[in-house]
C-alpha cells in the first residue's frame, strides 16, 4: 500500500471541493486516511442509512456528567454504543425503543472490511456501527475508544456530507493532536499501536453539502463484543 505523510492542512484549502482525489495519507504507524475511498459506495450507503434510521432515529443522549451531546446518535448491528448518567457502554437493545438495534446493512460491513484491508487489517469483523449526525456547531471532545471487548481489531470511520476537522492525538489527552480535514467520502482507519489514540472533532462549520445538506454523517464501525 502506498501512503503519503499527512502535511499541515486546514479546511480552508478544501473550501471549494466536494472531495479530494483518491489517495492514502498516513497519520501514524498503523493509522491512515483513505481519501475518497467511500465515494463509489455512497448511493448504497445513503439508501441503507435511510432504512436504518426509520428503525432507530437520531437522538441526542446524556453523558455521565449530565450534559446533552451536541451530536445525534443512532446504531446498527448486534451491539450499539450508548451513554446516559450511568456511563458509556454497548447494549444489544435500543434504550429508546427497547428493541434490538437494526441489523447492520451489508454495504456498511463490506465497505468497512475493504477499508480495513486497504489499511493492512485483514479479517475485520465489525459487530457495531455507531452513526453520528453533526449539525453546524456540533463537536466531539477528545476521547479514547475503550468500551470494546478487545483492542485488537481496528476502528473504521466513514465521513459523508460537510467537511470536518478531525483531531488525532496521542496516548494521553494532553498530547498534541494532528488536525486532519475530512471530506465527503474519506475513511479513517486506525488500529494496532495506534488503536488507543485520543481523537475528536472540532465544531462543524456552517455549510451546505449538495447531497446531504447542512450536516455531516459519520459511521464508526468496531468489533465491540
Amino acid at each position: 500500500m502506498h501512503s503519503e505523510p499527512l502535511g499541515p492542512t486546514t479546511l480552508d484549502l478544501f473550501a471549494d471541493a466536494d472531495q479530494q482525489p483518491a489517495r492514502t495519507e498516513q497519520l501514524g504507524p498503523q493509522a491512515f486516511v483513505l481519501r475518497g475511498f467511500a465515494l463509489p459506495w455512497v448511493p448504497r450507503l445513503l439508501a441503507a442509512l435511510e432504512q436504518t434510521l426509520k428503525a432507530a432515529p437520531f437522538r441526542n443522549m446524556l453523558t455521565p456528567g449530565g450534559f446533552t451531546m451536541s451530536v445525534g446518535l443512532s446504531n446498527c448491528g448486534a451491539l450499539g454504543w450508548t451513554t446516559d448518567r450511568s456511563g458509556y457502554r454497548y447494549t444489544a437493545l435500543d434504550p429508546v425503543s427497547g428493541l434490538p438495534w437494526p441489523p447492520m446493512p451489508q454495504v456498511f460491513r463490506e465497505l468497512a472490511q475493504c477499508a480495513a484491508s486497504e489499511a493492512g487489517f485483514a479479517d475485520f469483523a465489525p459487530d457495531a456501527c455507531l452513526i453520528n449526525r453533526y449539525l453546524p456547531g456540533a463537536k466531539m471532545s477528545l476521547h479514547q475508544d475503550r468500551n470494546e471487548g478487545s483492542y485488537e481489531p481496528p476502528i473504521v470511520s466513514i465521513s459523508l456530507g460537510l467537511p470536518a476537522m478531525f483531531l488525532f492525538g496521542g496516548m494521553q489527552r494532553s498530547d498534541k493532536s494532528q488536525r486532519v480535514p475530512l471530506l465527503h467520502g474519506d475513511v479513517v482507519v486506525w488500529g494496532g499501536v495506534d488503536r488507543l489514540r485520543y481523537h475528536g472533532v472540532l465544531p462543524l462549520k456552517e455549510g451546505l453539502h449538495p447531497q446531504l445538506g447542512a450536516q455531516r454523517i459519520n459511521f464508526t464501525l468496531r468489533t465491540a463484543g
